[in-house]
């Protein structure tokens, strides 16, 4: 069972979808996850489809939310891949769940995908409603910024954006960048040969994965709070909930594989396991049923020990 529904941010609404398990009783409590999208994903991809109905399946309760600015959430400027704002998306999250009396607000854990693995510790260090974090191929958006989408020169990319915002000061029209290739095709034609990138194009850009709000592009003018920003700082003080990272074998530029080596390191959680998932790539956990068998057969135990 499924239902939409809307929350407020700070002057506009989220927009998410509420997953119910199969036998769900309103007159009970339930423990409740939080599934949050990759960078320019939506709901209705991975985080919903995949993950979440995963969760409700297995009796959970799961919220899954389209970040602020993005999908069918509000907020202006459209497309804005801001780390400060998709960390507050948790608060807002956890500010609505609250008010439902079918969710037990001592079991509220967090479950985020790519870049939304990141935002999920991030949110976790200072969000102390999350009581149990599952990070599935997570990306620390932040070294991704400086380093990968910022071409190891992230002063240029700065200085880029800086003389964006002064154009766009004066009146020029806003500059939104694609974060793929058209195609797979086009993307090799291009030169391009790495498997992160190539494989997003794949799930991203075609029946696969495709869905009408999965935007993959993002306002240039507003990133450079990603450029200074780190998921991880602090973690060896901050983040103390038992944690999950789930990662595979097949790294790709976007770096999921280190950054979950290093979470999992610097984490102050005295409960918390690293599951590589042998032979498979970032792109494989999204929605390959094999790979994700294995995630989730790590995970629901977790989210049923843990909350």
């Amino acid at each position: 069972m499924k239902k939409t529904v809307k929350y407020k941010a700070l002057y506009w609404d989220i927009a998410a979808n509420l997953l119910f398990p199969p036998d769900f009783d309103e007159s009970k409590k339930y423990p409740t996850i939080i599934s949050t999208h990759p960078i320019g994903s939506c709901k209705e991809q991975t985080s919903g489809s995949v993950y979440g109905q995963a969760l409700a399946d297995a009796g959970f309760v799961v919220l899954v939310p389209d970040a602020s600015f993005q999908g069918e959430s509000g907020g202006e400027p459209r497309l804005m891949e801001n780390p400060a704002f998709r960390v507050e998306d948790y608060r807002y999250a956890c500010d609505y769940l609250v008010t439902l009396p079918f969710v037990d607000e001592n079991r509220i854990g967090v479950l985020g995908i790519c870049g939304g693995g990141g935002y999920s510790i991030s949110a976790a260090k200072t969000e102390r409603r999350l009581k149990a974090v599952v990070s599935i191929t997570g990306v620390n958006f932040g070294r991704l910024s400086r380093e990968g989408f910022a071409g190891y020169n992230p002063i240029d990319t700065l200085e880029s954006i800086a003389q964006q915002l002064s154009a766009e000061a004066r009146g020029a029209q806003l500059q939104v960048d694609g974060l793929l290739p058209p195609s797979v095709e086009e993307g090799k034609k291009a030169g391009i040969t790495d498997i992160d990138v190539l494989e997003a194009t794949d799930y991203y850009k075609t029946s696969r994965g495709a869905q009408p709000n999965g935007a993959t592009s993002a306002l240039f003018s507003h990133r450079a709070v990603a450029v200074d920003w780190n998921a991880f700082s602090n973690a060896e003080t901050l983040l103390t909930q038992p944690l999950l990272v789930v990662i595979g074998d097949k790294p790709g530029g976007f770096g999921a594989y280190r950054d979950g080596q290093e979470i999992y390191g610097r984490a102050a959680s005295k409960k918390k396991e690293i599951v590589v998932v042998e032979g498979y790539s970032h792109y494989d956990l999204y929605d390959k049923p094999e790979p994700v068998k294995q995630a989730l057969d790590k995970v629901i135990p977790f989210f049923r020990e843990n909350l």
